[in-house]
């Protein structure tokens, strides 16, 4: 009887650990909640906005909206955080500068509710791989990667998926 007890005992355990360790639900975007989505964001300035963060079970994953219309500046960006970040555009096509290093950098807080640091640039990168991106186009940028669009043919919107590792980002 006492080895059924333990028996008992160890299989409730198991279970309990096969439960805590369930996978999350999946989370859906279709098409349309993004043509939606990026039709709401501003024409007037470059935009960068969560459509859904999720929980993913010990790190978050942020899917982002992108506007640019062809009269914003572009500056040059490197994010200190463990965040990498792909791009899959949408629509508009551009020169994406990646690596190499900032022209007189300025650090700043990404947003008064974040707590990620971007350091900035308005005079872009020297250095760097330099790639045409069009519709349909993916690129990862790792976390700490220096990145700039150093030329736009118009407005572009594009998608940024961001896994974070440290959940920096904030659920949405």
């Amino acid at each position: 009887m006492k080895r059924f007890w333990q028996g008992l005992a160890v299989m409730t355990l198991v279970a309990t650990t096969v439960q805590a360790q369930a996978p999350l639900g999946a989370t859906d975007i279709t098409a349309a909640e993004v043509r939606e989505f990026i039709a709401q964001l501003p024409r007037d300035e470059a935009t960068d906005r969560p459509i859904r963060v999720v929980d993913l079970g010990g790190y978050r994953l942020g899917v982002y909206g992108v506007f640019r219309p062809a009269s914003a500046p572009d500056n040059s960006s490197l994010h200190e955080t463990k965040v990498a970040e792909i791009y899959y555009i949408l629509e508009g096509s551009g020169t994406l500068v990646t690596g190499g290093t900032l022209r007189e950098p300025v650090r700043r807080r990404k947003s008064a509710t974040s707590a990620m640091i971007n350091v900035n640039s308005d005079n872009g990168i020297e250095g760097g791989v330099t790639r045409k991106l069009g519709k349909g186009d993916m690129v990862i940028i790792p976390a700490r990667v220096a990145h700039w669009w150093s030329a736009r043919e118009g407005d572009m919107t594009y998608l940024i998926i961001r896994p974070d590792p440290d959940n920096e980002l904030t659920l949405k």
